[in-house]
This record gives structure tokens, sequence and C-alpha cells, in this order.
């Protein structure tokens, strides 16, 4: 039975970029997003590797919509293995100057769309007791930043509600997985359409990876299912200093702000907050001089627990030394 691949806002950028590596290795992929101008470049450009093609035109907010698409691509292609929730938008200012609406929206977008999206794969997934669920979130949802405070805190719900959601699962021994992807500053389309109200364009700090980088963690979720992954060093450390150091990473964040502009002048940008920005901008962003072209630079939580048994092991056989040596009698030395 061919293996059946979702994945939503799958037309540019990292979406897109899952959506070419999942029929690359043979698997039926369905994509779900607004613009049907790039729904149809996609599909035609999924169609030449010979694998059944499914777009939907949708608006991932909408829990309907989401729900009407899983039960079509259930029917058409048949039964889903993978489901990636990757749409996203955000607002690039000042957190008192986002409207409440903004806010709203940007959360619709970015959390509430990825429960949708669960939920809709749950409901035909749990049957089956079979299935993988990828949350695409950002070393933003671990640590936040100056200039996108509802897109930080939308990932950092992502987390909460996958955790809980998780806890579920365990209890009810089902084999269905969920995996949680925190990405790094990647070189998409994202950074020409966004809402930006600060005066400058937005930049893309160091270091920025490659959205193939990105589709080749969600890709390895979906085969191998992992608890997290962690795509780039510079997301390692940023959960890790979120962790360990929190107010040093809070001051190293505030600097952080200048390097997130631009130089060049920027009037307001409506962006794709509340409707498609229309073209076909690809895969990749602006920022391709500065991108790494690793395509092996992650990290799952397999590797990190396995890091942490070697180390309590080392630590426990010091201990171990430690309690020998103080049971041993203790030789007296001669006096002098």
């Amino acid at each position: 039975m061919a293996r059946v691949a979702v994945v939503t806002e799958g037309t540019a950028g990292i979406g897109l970029a899952t959506a070419h590596l999942f029929a690359s290795r043979g698997w039926s992929v369905a994509v779900i997003a607004r613009d049907e101008g790039r729904l149809r470049a996609t599909a035609a450009a999924l169609a030449a590797y010979g694998r059944p093609v499914l777009t939907i035109p949708a608006d991932v907010s909408d829990a309907e919509a989401v729900d009407a698409a899983a039960a079509r691509i259930e029917a058409e292609l048949g039964p889903v293995r993978a489901w990636v929730n990757n749409a996203m938008s955000t607002v690039v200012s000042r957190a008192d100057r986002i409207t409440p609406a903004e806010y709203r929206r940007v959360t619709e977008t970015t959390y509430l769309s990825q429960v949708y999206g669960t939920l809709a794969a749950l409901r035909f997934m749990k049957p089956r007791d079979r299935g993988a669920i990828i949350q695409v979130s950002s070393g933003l949802g671990y640590r936040a930043a100056a200039l996108q405070a509802p897109y930080c805190a939308a990932k950092f719900a992502v987390s909460g509600f996958t955790d809980s959601l998780r806890c579920e699962l365990i209890h009810d021994k089902s084999a269905v997985s969920l995996s949680v992807i925190y990405l790094p500053a990647v070189n998409t389309p994202q950074y020409r359409w966004t809402r930006n109200r600060t005066g400058r364009d937005q930049n893309a700090p160091d270091p920025v990876y490659d959205s193939r980088l990105c589709a080749e963690a969600i890709v390895y979720a979906a085969e191998h299912p992992r608890r997290e992954v962690w795509v780039g060093r510079s997301t390692v450390m940023m959960a890790a200093a979120q962790a360990l150091v929190p107010g040093y990473a809070d001051r190293k964040a505030a600097e952080m702000w200048p390097k997130q502009m631009a130089d060049e002048d920027l009037p307001y940008r409506a962006g794709n907050l509340d409707a498609p920005v229309p073209g076909d901008v690809g895969i990749d962003g602006r920022f391709g001089a500065r991108t790494k072209r690793t395509r092996s630079a992650f990290w799952t939580s397999r590797e990190r627990d396995l890091l942490m048994a070697g180390l309590a092991g080392n630590a426990l056989a010091g201990l171990a030394s430690a309690a020998a040596v103080a049971r041993s009698p203790r030789r007296l030395l001669p006096r002098p």
C-alpha cells in the first residue's frame, strides 16, 4: 500500500521542500494551502516523481476545512501515514504595537492550525493505531526573541499541546507518534511576506540553514519517529541556554535585536497574515549567499537520551569508585 503524506502550507519554502522529498522517496503527497496558483504549480512539479498528488485549497486555521481535507485525502489517496503541520505566520513589531486582531490571527495560523491538523489526522490514525504526526516548530519555541511575541507564544503553545497529547497516547498504548521539529533561521521566502511595522526589513541571523535540511529532518521523523528533532547547532544552543541560564539568554536575545533587522528602510508591509501573497516563490529566500548547504545537521531526542545515559553512567561509575575508596582501610603513614 502506498504511503501517504500530508503537508500543510506545502507550496513554498520548507513545506515545498518537504513535499518534494516525500514524493522523491515514493510517497503519495497531499498539499493543503491557500494560494490556488501555487497549488497548481506544486501539483505539476510533484507529478514528475510519478506518485499520486492531491492539492487542496484551504485555510488551515479553519477546523472544518481541515477536517474536510483529511476526509478527501483518505478517500482519494488512501490512509494517511504522515501528517506535517507546517503552516505559520508572524508580525514583526514591538509587542505593544501589535493589535489584538493580529495576535489572534497569528495564534490561529501558527498554533491552532497545528491543533486542527493533529485532530484531523488522529481521527483516522487512532482507529488504525498507526501514523506519524509532525509539528514544525522553531528554536523560538524554546527561546523567545524580541519583535516576534505572537509567533513565539504560538510555538510555545505547540509544544505544550503536543506534550499533553503525547501523554494521553502513551496512556492509551497508541502506536501513533508525535514529533516536534525545532528549526533555526532558514533561507525561505517567509521573510518576503511577513507583516512588518518596524520600518526596517527583517534579516535572518547567522547561521542560516537550507530548507532542504529541514525537509530531511521532517521526513526522517515520519519514517523513524522521534519525540523531538533539533535542526542546526544554533537551535541546540538556544534550547541549552534557556534551560541552563535563562537570564543570560534574555540579555543575549536583547543584544540580537539589531541583528534581526536589515539596514534598508521598509514601509509598512501587510504581508500574508490575512491573505496569501500571490506568485510562485519557490523554496529559497534571499539569503542564499549565507546559507549552509549541509543536509545532516540535525539531532534527535534519542541521540540526546543516549548522550545523557552515557554521562549518567560515567557519573555513577565515578561515584562507585569514590565509594570504594572511602570504604577501603586507610594506610597509616610512618611518622617522620
